[in-house]
C-alpha cells in the first residue's frame, strides 16, 4: 500500500475542501492515487470537486492578440504578482503574443522568433530577467485560426489592453460581418472565462473523462440502496446532466439562462442574417496546474492517527 503523506493529504483537501480524516480514509482506499480519492468523495457525497482542479501558484500574465481570422495567447510567468504590474513585463507580453499569432501558436518557434532588436524572443526573456531581477518563463501558448469569421477574445482581470489572469479565444466560422461577430465572440467568450468547459461539444469530451463520471456516478446511485433499473435511468439522467454543465454547447448561457450557447450562437446568426458556427475555443488560466510550494504540516495529520 502506498504512504500517506503529509503532502498527498494536503493536496487532496486542497482540491475538494473536504477535512483531512476524510481526506486520509480517501486515500486509505485509493492507495493515495490522488484522482482516484477525489472520486471516492465524491461517490460518499463528501465532495463536488471540479473534474479538473486547478493549482495555481506561478504570477504573471496571460497576453492575447488577434488578426481577424487568425488569434493567440501567450502565459508569461513571474516569481511575483508586482512584477506584471510593470511596463517592461506588460510590452514584452503583448509583443509575445503578436508574434504566436505568426508562428501557429508554436512556443518554440515563438522562443526562437527575432524581436525589432534582432535578438530572439529567448535572448530579450533573458535579458528581461537580469534587467527586473526576477526568473520568468514563456510557459505556454495556444494559437485558433478560422477560414473565414474572426478568432474573438476577451481577457479577465485585465491589468491592460489584452492582458489579464484569464484569456480566452472563440472561432466563429461565418461569412458575416466582422464586428457584429466579433461582439458575438466576445459574449461567448465570457461565458467561457466563468463557465470553462471542457469540450465544445458532446462528441469532443474525453471519453475517459466520461467513463470516470459515469462510474463517480454509478456508485453514487448505489450507495441511494435502489435497484439496478432504477440506478441506470438515474445515471443516464445524472450524466446528461453532466453534459450541460461541462460540455459548451450544451451549457446554459449565463447572459441567458434560458438559452444554450448553441441557441444563442443559432439565434445570433439570425439577427446578423448570416449563418454562425462555432467552431473552436480556447483557455489559459494564469498559473493553472503550477504546482504551490509544499507547506510542512505533518504534525497535524499525524494526531489524526
Amino acid at each position: 500500500m502506498a504512504q500517506i503523506t503529509a503532502g498527498l493529504v494536503k493536496e487532496l483537501r486542497e482540491l475538494t475542501g473536504v477535512g483531512m480524516m476524510d481526506c486520509k480514509k480517501a486515500l486509505s482506499a485509493s492507495d493515495g492515487d490522488i484522482e482516484k480519492a477525489v472520486d471516492w468523495l465524491r461517490a460518499k457525497g463528501l465532495s463536488k470537486a471540479a473534474k479538473k482542479a486547478d493549482r495555481v501558484a506561478a504570477e504573471g500574465l496571460i497576453s492575447l492578440a488577434s488578426s481577424g481570422t487568425d488569434g493567440a495567447m501567450v502565459e508569461l510567468n513571474s516569481e511575483t504578482d508586482f512584477v506584471s504590474r510593470n511596463s517592461e513585463f506588460q510590452e514584452f507580453a503583448s509583443k509575445l503574443s503578436a508574434i504566436a499569432v505568426s508562428n501557429d501558436g508554436d512556443l518554440d518557434r515563438i522562443l526562437n522568433s527575432n524581436m525589432e532588436n534582432g535578438e530572439t524572443v529567448s535572448a530579450n526573456l533573458t535579458q528581461l530577467i537580469l534587467t527586473i531581477g526576477e526568473n520568468m518563463m514563456v510557459r505556454r501558448s495556444v494559437a485558433l485560426s478560422v477560414s473565414q469569421g474572426v478568432v474573438a477574445t476577451y481577457v479577465h482581470n485585465a491589468v491592460a489592453d489584452n492582458l489579464g489572469g484569464i484569456g480566452v479565444l472563440v472561432g466563429l466560422q461565418s461569412s458575416g460581418d466582422a464586428d457584429k461577430l466579433n461582439e458575438i465572440g466576445r459574449k461567448v467568450a465570457m461565458h467561457i472565462a466563468a463557465t470553462s468547459p471542457l469540450s465544445l461539444s458532446v462528441d469532443d469530451l474525453d471519453a475517459d473523462e466520461v467513463e470516470r463520471e459515469r462510474s463517480v456516478l454509478v456508485d453514487q446511485a448505489r450507495e441511494s440502496g435502489k435497484p439496478e433499473n432504477i440506478i441506470e435511468k438515474m445515471v443516464d439522467g445524472r450524466i446528461n446532466k453532466f453534459f450541460s454543465e461541462v460540455v459548451l454547447l450544451k451549457q446554459s448561457f449565463v447572459m441567458d439562462p434560458d438559452v444554450t450557447i448553441e441557441k444563442f450562437i443559432e439565434n445570433s446568426g439570425k439577427e446578423i442574417g448570416a449563418e454562425v458556427k462555432l467552431v473552436s475555443f480556447a483557455r489559459l488560466t494564469l498559473g493553472e496546474g503550477v504546482e504551490k510550494k509544499t507547506e510542512d504540516f505533518a504534525a497535524e495529520v499525524a494526531s489524526l492517527t
